[in-house]
């Protein structure tokens, strides 16, 4: 941080009539100067331990242990014990992991990857009026909440930068085959679709919603891809991840797609590029390499910026891989609550807390700069990745910015 800074942060602590000094910019701060740890808290963190989404729950595990272990293991001063609990998969599921950690007398909730889950717990949450900075999910359904802040998105944000980007760059007469899975997620993203394209023009194929297969197998996009590939499409905009996006991708070379793919960044995070990674040699490689694949995203590791380089060197050095945008989003719900809990002072409670988060003002973040908005979601920079060759490596790199959202 910037000596200019460091001093504006600590005038903003000592109006406030707040304690301890302002919360460190990142992985390997100077903390000597810090008081005297305070009373411990305990965070919940609620994540799916199996199942789809277990590596996105890992990842948001990596992202929040990162930022504890870089700072002392404290948020805001005081010493944290990071208490899991499953997620499950179903709104009982995740209303049980709620139930177990304020039983436990955490300060705050943190994680949910799945929006079904996130939507079913919303009730609980503002009743308990305990905060949840969540650090993935987030459906646009989710309005009107006092309790729950997130630190990702909102799931229509990533269609809406692409379908600008599409109007601009695709002849008004492209056919663009739109894929997803079925369920409130993927709607979302579409419904971004067609309100950042349909300005002057509009989307002249119907959405195919495939089932949410959990583990798909070899042959189920098959069907729905042929079906889409009879209309001679000149791009496919698709909504898939983990599994599901390296089944899909496969599945759509193999029956012959030739042209660019475009896809919420979601497509390529993660361990995905690894498995369609075939080789120097590989047909997959060779064709995306030569047809394009195209996300939008609010995080990339390659993001040139001084948070961004300390926080992806320390990831790579912890757990010997590059962070996605889940572990990213897991880090910065850390950094917020770590600068809310200062905020608040020494007589910790939730609500207190909860106050603290909306007084916290812009974050300097790995994705770059941003700031809650009244939804309590990030007004942030929406990214234009490409995979191409890192090296040996398939890799998402930044191409340019797309949009400022939220």
């Amino acid at each position: 941080m910037a000596r200019m800074n460091r001093r504006r942060a600590l005038q903003l602590l000592a109006a406030l009539g707040t304690t301890g000094l302002a919360a460190g910019c990142g992985p390997g701060d100077d903390t000597t100067d810090q008081p005297a740890p305070g009373t411990p808290i305990k965070i919940g963190l609620i994540v799916p331990g199996s199942g789809p989404n277990k590596v996105i729950g890992d990842e948001i595990t990596n992202g929040f242990e990162l930022f504890l272990a870089t700072h002392a293991q404290q948020l805001g001063g005081h010493p944290v014990t990071l208490v899991p609990a499953e997620e499950g998969d179903s709104a009982a599921t995740g209303q049980a992991a709620v139930d177990r950690l304020l039983k436990e007398g955490v300060l705050a909730l943190t994680g949910v990857v799945s929006p079904t889950v996130m939507t079913g717990i919303r009730d609980a949450v503002e009743k308990a009026r305990v905060p949840l900075v969540g650090s993935n999910a987030s459906p646009a359904t989710l309005q009107g909440v006092v309790y729950i802040w997130r630190t990702s998105y909102v799931l229509t944000e990533p269609g809406l930068a692409l379908g600008a980007y599409l109007r601009q760059n695709l002849d008004a007469s492209s056919r663009i085959a739109i894929f997803g899975t079925q369920g409130s997620g993927s709607r979302d993203v579409i419904d971004g679709l067609r309100r950042g394209y349909e300005q002057g023009r509009r989307l002249t194929e119907d959405p195919i919603f495939t089932p949410d297969y959990p583990n798909p197998g070899k042959g189920v996009y098959v069907g729905p891809i042929r079906k889409a590939l009879g209309r001679n499409p000149d791009a496919v905009f698709c909504h898939y991840t983990g599994a599901q996006a390296v089944q899909f991708v496969k599945q759509l070379y193999a029956e012959g797609y030739r042209g660019p793919i475009y896809a919420p960044g979601f497509l390529t995070e993660g361990t995905v590029l690894e498995q369609l990674d075939d080789g120097e040699k590989g047909r997959e490689r060779q064709l995306i390499e030569q047809y394009g694949i195209e996300t939008a995203l609010n995080y990339s590791a390659d993001l040139n910026n001084t948070a961004n380089r300390v926080f992806a060197s320390a990831y790579r050095k912890r757990f010997n891989t590059s962070p996605s945008t889940y572990s990213m989003a897991s880090y910065d719900a850390a950094l917020v609550l770590d600068k809310a809990i200062r905020v608040a002072g020494e007589n910790l409670s939730p609500q207190q807390v909860n106050l603290a988060l909306g007084k916290i003002g812009q974050i300097d973040s790995p994705r770059g700069s941003w700031q809650f908005n009244q939804p309590r979601t990030p007004q942030q920079k929406w990214y234009l990745r490409k995979v191409q060759l890192d090296g040996r490596m398939l890799s998402n790199v930044v191409i340019n910015e797309l949009a400022t959202l939220g």
